[in-house]
């Protein structure tokens, strides 16, 4: 999907790549009750399908792609895609912005009837400058994020070690910030008046 040059040994990013996709294939059955379907993987890419698990009917959220060119010298490429064409979705196209709480974030109370809400400020974890440039997923372990030069002193050897990289890892936040949120469906009536059109008279 995108254009990468390949300076890692190939046969060494084949490997690390095979090892991601075997340790999600040996827990398959459990990450499909959890709505995480793997549709494809071809070195050095994946593709798994997120599915919400708690609504009725059960729908399709978005498809996470992966791209493990280099991996592990360098970090995977992730990106939030439609689940059918694998096209990255635009940032005014996202299905979820994936929206985590800030810690320390509270805001003051605010009180609803006789209910007293504590409102925290959420930050988005896709990140683009306009609503119409591909948006990246704004978290260590991810190329975009560490070739984004506001991350420049949070280098990739930081988090290599600790497998930041890793798909299930990744897979993990996507899930908690995009479909474990999603409990139901949100329908919005728009009223529309037009013309109704009959038979013109001859």
């Amino acid at each position: 999907m995108w254009d990468r040059a390949q300076f890692a040994d190939p046969a060494v990013s084949r490997q690390k790549f095979d090892r991601e996709i075997a340790e999600f294939r040996s827990q398959a059955e459990e990450y499909g009750r959890r709505g995480w379907f793997l549709v494809r993987a071809d070195f050095p890419c994946a593709l798994v399908i997120l599915a919400t698990a708690r609504t009725q009917p059960i729908a399709i959220v978005c498809g996470v792609w992966f791209d493990y060119t280099n991996y592990d010298a360098a970090p995977p490429s992730v990106r939030l895609v439609h689940p059918l064409t694998c096209v990255p979705y635009r940032h005014g196209e996202l299905p979820t912005p994936l929206l985590r709480s800030l810690p320390g974030s509270e805001a003051p109370a605010v009180i609803q009837g006789n209910v007293q809400l504590h409102l925290q400020t959420q930050q988005p974890l896709m990140q683009a400058h306009g609503p119409e440039d591909i948006p990246f997923l704004c978290v260590a372990g991810v190329r975009e994020y560490h070739e984004h030069p506001a991350h420049s002193g949070d280098h990739w050897e930081l988090y290599r070690p600790s497998g930041g990289g890793r798909l299930i890892r990744l897979l993990e936040i996507v899930s908690k910030y995009g479909l474990e949120p999603v409990v139901g469906f949100h329908v919005q009536m728009i009223p529309q008046v037009g013309f109704r059109f009959g038979v013109a008279p001859e």
